[in-house]
């Protein structure tokens, strides 16, 4: 009772619409290379596990009608964008000279894994996208719900590991250029200004009526 046909395209493009774990991924990519963005994604849909799990358990619907459990959710969320934010401009003004070489940084996994496991998990509207979308494509007897649910976020997360290889591909494509420090310096600054919007939007969105 699955309705697959509906529910392909819409995770798909949900997963296309770039936020900020898509923009994580490709930002590692570029400064450490596939495997590091590939061991990040891996942190990304741990969190996604997660956050369906509470969907199925029902968390997922208390929270989306809880303000103050949602309000504080929220506000953690727009505090770690903040600060991946403003860190990746801090980078940027303490790059190189323009004139030096930025090769790919191998850093260890830990750091990468933890980065893109939070701030998929500290997303409120990661965990109402679970919640509001997910049972719009399930069918049959109420008491089957969770049991699609579950299905249905297997299947997102494949089409999210897919989407995110394309943006780490991308982004490895850009890092194994040896792009110049002044690049790689851009690449930062342009990273934090978009981390900074996207918690400044999600500071200023109702997420009681999204």
């Amino acid at each position: 009772m699955i309705n697959w046909a509906g529910f392909i395209p819409a995770a798909v493009l949900a997963s296309l619409v770039p936020g900020a774990s898509q923009l994580l991924g490709l930002n590692n990519a570029v400064r450490h290379g596939m495997a590091h963005a590939l061991a990040g994604i891996g942190g990304r849909l741990a969190a996604f596990v997660i956050l369906i799990g509470l969907v199925v358990g029902g968390l997922g619907a208390v929270l989306a009608t809880s303000a103050a459990w949602l309000a504080t959710i929220k506000w953690l969320g727009v505090a770690y964008l903040l600060w991946i934010g403003f860190s990746s401009l801090r980078r940027a003004r303490r790059a190189p000279s323009p004139q030096a070489a930025a090769p790919v940084t191998r850093s260890g996994l830990r750091p990468v894994v933890t980065h893109e496991f939070f701030v998929a998990l500290s997303n409120p509207k990661a965990l109402l996208v679970f919640a509001a979308l997910i049972p719009q494509f399930t069918g049959g007897a109420p008491a089957d719900a969770g049991t699609q649910i579950a299905v249905l976020g297997a299947a997102y997360l494949v089409v999210e590991l897919v989407v995110g290889l394309g943006y780490i591909t991308v982004g490895n494509g850009i890092g194994a250029t040896g792009i110049s420090a002044r690049t790689m310096r851009k690449i930062d600054f342009g990273t934090g200004v978009c981390f900074v919007t996207l918690a400044a939007l999600l500071a200023a969105d109702d997420l009681a009526t999204t």
